[in-house]
């Protein structure tokens, strides 16, 4: 069998192994059980209660937490706009990166607060490191959110009532200290040591193969790029997303995040189960949810490995696959993968540029993203 197959394989059955007892650890968390951090998260859970004055025993109804939820994010997107606007002259600015203009700063904030992260800048030029640090604290908030809103959910579903579904700030900071914190640490220290940048130092000079001396920008990417997929938000620190060496340097790197943007939309589905002990309805969720993935990422990278047939008309060959628009590091086959599980994840991050797959290719990543549920985001694939 093709490596690079193996590669995909072994990159998705990591992703459900780790998903199945993470699945359990957050259904305790949902049903306030005991869970291995209590000890060490407690008093920093208890530190944000007391610090927002938030009664954690206080049941709210559906309304409640809708207005908590827009509440919130009112608040993250003012703060967003104050810092975009002004990051020109505020500290953390070492490259001399301007603010942003009022327009930009505006589509930002509300892309990144409601986890679409649509980026109409690059960040090399475009954001300073404070702004890229606001941005990395906004992945945690708009997947804090989702989680938090999952929970909500199934405690609806459990009580099978809106009127008693939990204390949405309570799931907030639980969502953001017990799952996303913990595993964005390991995330980010598995990229850093495999030579993703971890800094606050500006541009660095290095000499090409050529004698020429060119500035390299760099900055804290290792720390935001492991929230970036672990939040299945998908805005990159650089311009070219995770096809950028800094963003992505290595295979291994590349099954790191493929797997790190899968683990969470996965296992809520093992968490609704867990929380409505109902294991079998868990098992068929995802078994339909597999099928379709399945269905789409499959003839994607046939498609992919197998070549562009208009490019073999030419008399070329194509040993490596469809290579145009990917990396050699990755491969076709590590990039079709990626492709389909980023778009119906809704990451939507890129370790290929995905206008210069083949056409079939294309009409599967865009039925992807249009049924956008299997799996789907953290805390809307369920």
């Amino acid at each position: 069998m093709n490596t690079e197959i193996l590669g995909v394989i072994f990159s998705y059955s990591i992703a459900l192994l780790l998903a199945i007892p993470l699945g359990r650890y957050i259904g305790k968390i949902f049903s306030n059980e005991k869970t291995v951090l209590d000890r060490l998260l407690n008093p920093v859970d208890g530190f944000f209660y007391k610090l927002s004055g938030i009664d954690i025993k206080k049941e709210m109804n559906w309304k409640q937490h809708l207005m908590a939820l827009l509440t919130i994010n009112l608040f993250w997107f003012l703060l967003a706009m104050l810092v975009l606007t002004n990051m020109g002259w505020l500290p953390l600015n070492p490259d001399g990166n301007p603010s942003m203009s009022a327009d930009l700063a505006f589509n930002t904030a509300i892309s990144f607060v409601t986890n679409t992260n649509l980026q109409h800048y690059s960040g090399e030029t475009g954001m300073t490191y404070l702004g890229q640090l606001v941005l990395m604290l906004f992945q945690f908030i708009s997947a804090g959110c989702g989680i938090a809103i999952a929970a909500v959910v199934f405690q609806a579903m459990k009580e099978k009532s809106a009127e008693k579904s939990g204390n949405f700030y309570h799931y907030f900071v639980r969502s953001c200290t017990r799952i996303l914190l913990p595993i964005s640490i390991v995330v980010a220290v598995l990229l850093m040591i495999n030579g993703t940048p971890m800094t606050l130092e500006g541009k660095d000079s290095i000499v090409t193969l050529q004698g020429d001396s060119v500035q390299v920008s760099r900055g804290p990417v290792a720390a935001f790029v492991a929230i970036k997929h672990l939040g299945t938000n998908g805005g990159g620190f650089f311009g070219p997303n995770s096809t950028h060496p800094f963003e992505n340097p290595s295979y291994f790197t590349n099954i790191v995040e493929i797997v790190t943007q899968m683990l969470i939309p996965i296992a809520l589905i093992f968490a609704l189960g867990y929380v409505l002990k109902r294991r079998k309805l868990a098992l068929m969720i995802f078994g339909v949810m597999t099928l379709g993935f399945f269905l789409l990422a499959i003839p994607t990278i046939f498609n992919e490995v197998n070549g562009n047939p208009a490019i073999a008309q030419m008399g070329i060959q194509q040993n490596m696959g469809s290579m145009e628009g990917k990396e050699v590091r990755f491969g076709s086959a590590a990039s079709a993968y990626w492709s389909i599980a980023t778009t119906v994840i809704s990451t939507g991050s890129v370790n290929a540029m995905h206008d210069s797959f083949t056409a079939l290719s294309g009409m599967f990543q865009m039925l992807g993203m249009m049924v956008n549920a299997f799996y789907g985001g953290v805390g809307v694939g369920f």
